[in-house]
């Protein structure tokens, strides 16, 4: 068992924007711990949380990193998270796993993107938030960015310790009010930040109205308080290059922020009887044990190394959980405590610490260990990730390379919750997708360094999809002699656009058969069906998978002798193309939904750009910070490529998200270009 308890821990995630000074932050803290010897620099590729080689050759994180340090007798967990946008999935991956979201903000640089949607997120999460104000040495306006930050954030961010000696030290607001800073009078903070968390409790208002005074103990409560129901956001300065504040953050870590049970609870959910029901975890140590996974990566010493957060009871040498609803349990050999690439094995993680386990395949992200029996699918309440939508279509440049690229593509999207890769059908492509150019260059890197695939990248091919929109009739009648017995089947059928409120549709069709007196005998139906489909799957115009039609046969001959399934699938198939382009078809292609955060008098360029992309504006809004978002409608074919062309138009200053939203007619102009393209493949009867 570790020296310390669930009361001594300390969960913080460090995020901000990329350059914030997250990592360096971490360094002195470690140091001034005493658990590392000498300060790592990123630029010399020597720090503990920028291990991989990849980081030390960008000098950015790529990927959260966990540490940990004793501070006047707490135990604080520090996760280091990667600040670029290509990269923020790995940042809001570890949320379940904090008390705590620290924000640090670049002091020389401002409030920029990746704060403000951090922010957003740990408050939608119901975090306790802090803001530490980094660089301080090199400010020019402090003041101005602290009236940037109440406008952005709320009147609710109170300093609790001020800068003084141009950015040289740092004075303490919250327990002292005396002295000056680099922002003015400490008595005036002090009042701010005290005015602040008394508002949480009655009595200890009337007191301090009263008397004019209130003890730093008599804050401690009403403080945490605060922080967990967001009335209060605390704010901190540091320069950690120079080690200035980094002391006083620590004291802030472990005397201020809450431990694991004084925290917004993370609620679990599972399903009894076909009702969903909240299961809100016990920090008791000898409780059923229940883990979440929030992090897996792949360590070339000891194999799958999963990353878990205990929410009850604890996991070590002797626990055999299971995994998720796996009926059997699965034997725990070691847990480990990490310190960047190091793990330090241990024989207990308690309740509310973070540990990890390796060389366990069964174990992925997000999978809940657990011993108790609550119920099979007892799972975290769901975090809502960016969705990838950055596409290269990679093929490999060696021949039968293709097992290979999807061993290692299963294993780095398994790493990642923000990459994906699938088969299209309807383009014949594989596509590996992810937030970003620079997100899928350093997967691609990871694919050739780590695992030896090389592959070719191209844009991907645009997955339109075919439709009718008219109704119409079609027949064919299939007639093969070859000596001997012969090949016969004809079909008269009807096709029409789907209402939407049909029923028993199938992967975009209904089919029916209206055929009587036996013109058709039953038994060939299910070959007719299956001709259609294969159209539905390959296409009849363009080549692109079809959806939302109504088949129905409704005549038809038959031979006695000569009469097979496979005639009658030939048929189903021909009447269905001869119908089809009856029935004025059209290419639909998919349309995202689109907000994008830009500098407010970027607002017109924005806009303009989009409406020549065949973009639809939904709306704009403006934000602090003489920030703006603008919302819309867009076709996909239009934006793929959209990340590299919003940092151009913005210098950088601009982010988006994006996601699916419908399918659309696609106009005529490019439909006749897509047809006029397809080459079908040769009849074949």
């Amino acid at each position: 068992m570790p020296k310390y308890t669930t009361a001594d821990i300390r969960n913080v995630a460090l995020t901000g924007a990329a350059g914030a000074g997250k990592t360096t932050i971490v360094e002195v803290l470690l140091h001034d711990a005493g658990v590392i010897g000498r300060i790592g620099r990123v630029e010399d590729g020597n720090t503990v949380c920028d291990f991989e080689d990849l980081e030390k050759e960008f000098h950015h994180s790529l990927d959260s990193a966990i540490v940990h340090f004793d501070h006047d007798s707490a135990h604080v967990n520090i996760i280091d998270t990667p600040g670029m946008p290509d990269f923020i999935g790995k940042a809001i991956s570890v949320l379940p796993a904090v008390e705590t979201v620290a924000m640090v903000i670049d002091a020389t640089a401002g409030i920029q993107t990746t704060t403000r949607r951090m922010m957003k997120i740990a408050e939608e999460r119901n975090l306790p938030r802090l803001i530490i104000i980094n660089k301080i040495d090199n400010a020019t306006d402090l003041s101005g960015l602290l009236e940037a930050i109440r406008d952005s954030f709320g009147s609710v961010c109170q300093p609790v310790n001020l800068p003084t000696g141009g950015g040289t030290g740092v004075i303490d607001c919250f327990n002292n009010a005396e002295g000056d800073s680099d922002l003015g009078d400490v008595a005036d903070f002090h009042t701010g930040i005290v005015d602040q968390v008394v508002e949480m409790d009655e009595e200890l208002m009337e007191h301090y109205l009263e008397t004019g005074e209130v003890s730093p103990q008599q804050l401690q409560e009403p403080f945490q308080r605060a922080l967990r129901e967001g009335h209060l956001i605390p704010i901190v300065f540091t320069s950690a290059r120079e080690n200035v504040g980094v002391k006083e953050l620590a004291d802030v870590m472990a005397k201020l922020c809450p431990n694991p049970g004084q925290g917004n609870p993370r609620p679990l959910q599972y399903t009894k009887g076909g009702e969903k029901h909240e299961f809100s975890p016990a920090l008791n140590t000898d409780a059923a044990a229940v883990a979440h996974v929030f992090k897996v990566s792949s360590d070339p010493y000891v194999g799958k190394l999963s990353v878990f957060k205990v929410h009850q009871g604890r996991v070590g040498s002797e626990t055999n959980p299971r995994i998720d609803d796996a009926k059997k349990a699965t034997r725990i050999a070691h847990v480990f405590k990490l310190m960047g690439k190091e793990h330090t094995e241990t024989d207990t993680i308690i309740a509310g610490d973070i540990g990890a386990v390796a060389k366990i395949d069964d174990i992925d992200y997000n999978s809940v260990l657990h011993t108790g029996e609550v119920s099979d699918d007892l799972h975290l309440l769901p975090i809502t990730l960016p969705k990838p939508m950055f596409g290269l279509a990679i093929e490999g440049t060696s021949k039968g390379a293709e097992t290979k690229i999807g061993e290692a593509l299963t294993k780095l999207t398994a790493e990642d919750p923000t990459l994906e890769y699938e088969r299209v059908q309807a383009t014949s492509e594989t596509v590996l997708r992810g937030l970003g150019e620079q997100h899928l260059r350093v997967k691609l890197k990871l694919l050739k360094d780590r695992y030896g695939v090389e592959v070719e990248t191209r844009p991907p091919k645009v997955a339109y999809k075919e439709t009718i929109t008219a109704k119409a009739e079609g027949h064919h009648r299939h007639k093969k002699q070859t000596g001997g017995a012969g090949q016969f089947g004809e079909v008269y059928l009807r096709v029409e656009p789907l209402t939407g409120d049909e029923e028993d549709i199938s992967n975009g069709l209904v089919f029916v058969d209206n055929t009587f007196g036996g013109s058709i005998p039953k038994q060939f139906m299910p070959a007719i069906e299956k001709g259609i489909r294969r159209v539905m799957s390959e296409g009849a115009v363009a080549g692109y998978p079809m959806q939302n039609i109504k088949v129905s046969v409704y005549d038809g001959k038959h031979h006695p002798v000569d009469s097979k399934e496979v005639a009658f699938m030939t048929a189903g198939r021909k009447a269905f193309v001869d119908g089809v382009l009856k029935a004025n078809p059209v290419l639909l292609e998919p349309f995202v939904s689109m907000e994008i955060t830009v500098p407010a008098d970027q607002i017109g360029d924005i806009s303009s750009d989009l409406s020549g992309r065949r973009g639809r504006i939904q709306g704009t809004d403006m934000l602090p910070g003489n920030q703006a978002v603008v919302t819309a409608e867009v076709p996909l074919a239009e934006v793929m490529a959209y990340s590299s062309q919003l940092k151009s138009m913005t210098g950088g200053a601009g982010s988006y998200s994006m996601e699916y939203s419908h399918d659309e007619q696609t106009p005529p102009n490019i439909q006749a270009e897509v047809i006029k393209a397809y080459k079908p493949k040769e009849d074949e009867d």
